[in-house]
């Protein structure tokens, strides 16, 4: 188009000043093009932030207090049905980071228990990495001070990189969930870690992912934990529920929070050829005065009594029939330590 321009002011114009005007013509209409792209950036960049809202509407606690239920009940057929409150409580306030990252935390379930559906879940359940990841986005934008959000969006960047086969974006959670980790190491090492948990056991993420709980044992303690002989009765007495060791500890939130996260490491351990001592670890899940109300501790004496014979279970790609699976790949991936 600038060149047509040029071309016809040359042909009304002759010599010098022809050419002169055709070069004040080309240099206004690539200013021109130039102004109109930038006008698209700074209309973009000057567009107001996304804010949090100053309260939360009936409806979304409402819908919290449905998820919760259903959560701690175990419920995983019932997680259309609090999705359908969360995201009507959402659409009326997309500003709620707390209803965004429950929305998240709901396709996360959904997909890490895949293992609940029968036969097998159909290629669609991958969209509820592209979902949870989306929510758990925006709960970040509009709180970006809480580090478990940042932690479940990396973990989530990771997943969702690794369906689409997009070493980039697997690269962009991989740092986000170093900040993570950094920003609340006693949330976040697990976080790191427990994912890690499905790569091959002889893969550098694996061992990554299995350095991560011993660093998380380690920060919630305040020392190195003794690698050798992992016994964490000595450590009981530390339990608190206040401030950022509260996470290491049985909650509200996760009732069996202690019970699930040595029934993972111990299952890592024996994934990466360690039996006698993921036989420590489950053990450490008994020292909880919460172990007896565990709705899974039959499979922790499942494990203890076959550690060794589950080591090649454990690394097989697929689960065989009738066999042993990992935590991170059971029915009970999430509810292992959020279930009542």
């Amino acid at each position: 188009m600038v060149q047509k321009l040029v071309d016809a002011a040359k042909r009304l114009w002759s010599g010098r000043s022809a050419n002169i005007l055709a070069a004040l013509l080309g240099a206004a209409v690539l200013s021109a093009m130039v102004l109109a792209a930038g006008c698209s950036t700074v209309a973009v960049w000057s567009a107001p932030e996304k804010s949090p809202s100053a309260e939360r509407t009936a409806d979304a606690v409402r819908a919290d207090e449905l998820f919760w239920q259903t959560l701690h009940a175990g419920a995983y057929d019932r997680i259309p049905q609090a999705l359908t409150a969360l995201k009507a409580a959402y659409l009326a306030n997309p500003n709620d980071p707390v209803t965004a990252a429950h929305i998240g935390w709901l396709h996360i379930w959904r997909l890490a228990e895949r293992a609940r559906l029968a036969p097998r879940p159909g290629p669609e359940i991958t969209d509820d990495a592209v979902l949870a990841r989306k929510y758990f986005e925006e709960a970040v934008r509009l709180n970006p001070r809480e580090a478990r959000y940042l932690g479940f969006y990396a973990s989530l960047l990771m997943t969702e990189g690794t369906i689409h086969r997009d070493e980039k974006l697997v690269r962009r959670g991989y740092y986000t969930m170093r900040d993570a980790v950094a920003a609340w190491p006693e949330f976040n090492y697990f976080t790191a870690g427990y994912g890690a948990g499905a790569q091959p056991y002889d893969a550098a993420r694996f061992r990554e992912g299995l350095e991560a709980q011993w660093l998380n044992l380690d920060v919630c303690v305040g020392e190195k934990v003794d690698r050798a002989n992992p016994d964490y009765a000595r450590y009981m007495r530390l339990e608190t529920k206040e401030g950022p060791k509260r996470v290491c500890w049985n909650s509200w939130i996760a009732p069996h929070n202690v019970e699930g996260f040595f029934l993972n490491f111990g299952d890592m351990l024996v994934k990466a050829g360690e039996p006698e001592k993921a036989v420590t670890m489950y053990r450490n899940a008994r020292l909880t005065s919460d172990f007896a109300s565990w709705p899974y501790k039959s499979v922790l004496e499942d494990r203890i009594a076959n550690a060794s014979r589950n080591v090649e279970a454990f690394r097989r790609p697929d689960t065989a029939p009738g066999s042993a699976t990992m935590m991170i790949r059971s029915p009970y991936a999430c509810v292992g330590c959020h279930q009542r």
